[in-house]
């Protein structure tokens, strides 16, 4: 397969990003089976996310005989970030704060979470300490 320009996940692709994070690679009659349960999706249905996924970069596959194993591939994550970043570009400043709040509220973050968090904010202000020279 030709692989396409990296693009973006819709909204259901990224339900199939949910259910591969947890199996870290899997053979395409678990996505199947997965789908179909969870979301009601016919065999062809999930396929056609699958093969989409994987002309976008974001999945990559190895034929073991008659099967077909997929994994994430790294540009996930990137797909992710982009999606931060055009969000933050569509936030009013006054509410960019808020929304951070609201999203680490609805993250269900546990402790060691947050404080990584608190960890990377220390490490941004230092950056930015250094910029300004103060």
């Amino acid at each position: 397969m030709v692989q396409e320009p990296l693009r973006g996940l819709s909204p259901s692709e990224w339900k199939i990003v949910h259910i591969m994070k947890d199996l870290k690679s899997c053979a395409a009659r678990d996505v199947y089976t997965i789908t179909a349960e969870k979301y009601g999706w016919s065999v062809a249905v999930t396929k056609t996310y699958l093969s989409r996924m994987v002309n976008k970069g974001h999945l990559t596959y190895t034929q073991i005989g008659n099967c077909y194993v997929y994994r994430l591939s790294e540009s996930v994550m990137k797909s992710l970030f982009d999606e931060g970043e055009s969000l933050m570009e569509k936030v009013l400043d006054d509410a960019r704060i808020p929304l951070l709040y609201h999203m680490v509220k609805k993250g269900k973050l546990t402790e060691s979470d947050l404080k990584e968090l608190q960890n990377l904010l220390e490490e941004y202000r230092k950056s930015e300490k250094k910029k300004t020279g103060g």
